[in-house]
């Protein structure tokens, strides 16, 4: 029995971890006690285990270089600038602005103030990368405007949650960061990778409100007349962005002779500077050239654009890497809640708090992780899970459908770190073996992880909108018009069609990786390389070429040359 118990320990292992996890011991804490009583058992153990437990009490000794690891680890820095960056954001109104202005934007058609939260849903994930900011932002100013113009209550808060969670996996996401580095790869890499996924799946959300404005007209109205404060302007809009598209490629075409491949972006700056100053002198000085709602577009889409080109930007141009990006980042976040007058030592203070606890709960789970991770690599429990997961049927498309439904019910219970930390380490030397790109294999789960801020009953977007959804009726300060509470039920029910469109967009990507793959550049055809070696002058043909034929022949050796003995160097 003794011999049956030392030759299966990594499964008892990693299922007593289960266990302790389902009975509800704080993750961190479940992992390090989990390491540290099964390596006692361990070493124990080890002599009746036939060479399968490597354990000994001088390994011990490594846990505090493994631990060193972790707290000098510079890629995890990006960690809380991003977090502190989206707070910030969070706490100057930006998120506010942008909904007050793409709702007025899109309110004409219906389903307009949907496709306004999905819009700005995005536009938060490419600033703030944090899901709590966006659902809770959009919860509180999106989801009164929406019961108040008679929205269907499980679209609502269906889209509402969705779109928060977008930050999961558009850049600059902390779980990619975390992915990153469990994986072993690049985060620009990883950014990459992400960016074209995490758009379309904002277009499949996108596209969900539209065939449900298609059938269910009654269940997303457009805006009355009367909500529309901004008034009519589209066209002048239209005007004002042909024109800057005119400046920037103007521009482009001028600094090209003196800026080369960079000159598309140096044009595109040219035009939105151009642009922005237009509208905010005009709104200043009150010429009237531009109408209030392109003005409005203008000037609140602008900087949060020019902070999303700030760090990505530079990220993906190779000027920063992802943590200098991440610190920028804080310092333009910093600067815009400067500029809207809402930077105050209350703001600066509870963003500093929120990132410190967040910053402190990712480092202790990871530092919880290492200390499993000594003991389950001492039972070869790393080898155990290899050959479980490489003997699957289907080779490696059998190995990502299998893992991710794996990973898919997992996050109805594991919170996106506790996954990272926990799964991702034993799933990546079976998804290298099968040959499986790991930036493709990393966003793969990045969009299945996504789920586990959307399953019904314990994902935290869902509660992030309880919270702050109404829970008894109330009257409406604007229509004066008593409005019914959202339900639970009907915040579960709205989620489930968005878990659906992610489980769609799993395997998508599945089955077409080059969605993914792009962050390679273009692939060279090895045969079309042609190497042309210069003529060295003395020397005859290149290296490896043969001489060319002059029609003289190659001189013959001097007679009392011994070309068979050794030379003299006297």
């Amino acid at each position: 029995m003794i011999h049956l118990i030392a030759e299966n320990m990594a499964p008892i292992m990693f299922c007593s971890l289960v266990v302790f996890l389902l009975i509800g011991y704080p993750v961190a804490f479940s992992l390090a006690a989990n390491g540290l009583m099964f390596f006692v058992i361990g070493v124990e153990l080890a002599p009746f285990s036939g060479n399968a437990i490597n354990l000994s009490w001088p390994l011990l000794y490594a846990m505090p270089e493994r631990l060193w690891g972790v707290m000098s680890n510079e890629t995890l820095l990006a960690i809380p600038f991003f977090t502190f960056m989206g707070i910030v954001l969070e706490r100057s109104g930006m998120a506010e602005d942008l909904l007050d202005t793409i709702g007025q934007l899109f309110g004409p058609i219906r389903g307009g103030l949907a496709y306004a939260v999905i819009f700005v849903g995005a536009l938060l994930a490419a600033t703030t990368g944090v899901v709590a900011a966006s659902v809770i932002a959009m919860g509180l100013i999106s989801l009164p405007i929406m019961m108040r113009y008679g929205y269907d209550r499980r679209v609502a808060s269906g889209v509402i949650a969705a779109s928060g969670t977008l930050a999961q996996i558009i850049p600059p996401s902390l779980v990619l960061i975390v992915l990153a580095d469990q994986l072993g790869r690049s985060v620009g890499d990883m950014y990459a990778g992400a960016l074209i996924p995490g758009l379309f799946l904002t277009a499949l959300y996108a596209s969900y409100i539209l065939a449900m404005s298609i059938f269910k007209p009654a269940s997303m109205p457009a805006l009355p007349l009367e909500a529309r404060t901004l008034g009519h302007g589209v066209t002048s809009l239209i005007i004002a962005l042909i024109v800057a598209g005119s400046i920037a490629y103007t521009a482009h075409v001028l600094l090209t002779p003196a800026v080369g491949v960079n000159a598309d972006i140096w044009g595109a700056t040219v035009g939105v500077v151009v642009i922005y100053a237009f509208a905010v002198i005009d709104r200043g000085m009150k010429f009237g050239i531009m109408s209030r709602l392109a003005q409005q577009v203008i000037i609140v889409l602008i900087p949060p654009l020019a902070l999303i080109f700030l760090v990505l930007g530079t990220i993906f141009l190779g000027i920063a890497t992802p943590t200098e990006g991440g610190a920028m980042g804080a310092v333009g976040a910093l600067a815009m809640a400067a500029a809207k007058g809402r930077l105050s030592y209350a703001v600066t203070r509870s963003a500093l708090i929120a990132t410190t606890k967040l910053s402190s709960f990712v480092m202790f789970i990871l530092i919880g992780a290492r200390v499993f991770s000594l003991t389950f690599y001492g039972v070869n429990g790393h080898v155990w899970v290899e050959h479980l997961l490489t003997s699957l049927p289907g080779g490696a498309t059998g190995f990502l459908i299998v893992v991710n439904i794996l990973v898919f019910f997992l996050a109805f219970f594991l919170d996106f770190f506790e996954l990272a930390f926990i799964i991702v380490p034993l799933l990546a030397p079976a998804a290298e073996i099968l040959g499986i790109d790991l930036i493709w294999f990393g966003v793969l789960l990045g969009v299945n992880m996504q789920t586990s801020f959307m399953h019904p009953p314990f994902g935290f977007a869902l509660f992030y909108l309880r919270s702050v959804a109404a829970r008894v009726p109330y009257i409406d300060k604007v229509i004066g018009k008593k409005i019914e509470p959202v339900t639970t039920a009907q915040i579960y029910w709205g989620a489930v069609p968005f878990v659906l469109i992610q489980v769609l967009m799993v395997g998508i990507l599945i089955f077409f990786p080059q969605m993914v793959m792009h962050y390679k550049g273009k692939v060279v055809d090895p045969s079309t390389i042609k190497i042309e070696l210069p003529q060295m002058p003395g020397l005859g043909a290149p290296l490896g070429m043969p001489a060319p034929d002059n029609g003289t022949a190659p001189a013959a050796p001097q007679p009392g040359n011994n070309l068979s003995a050794p030379p003299s160097f006297n």
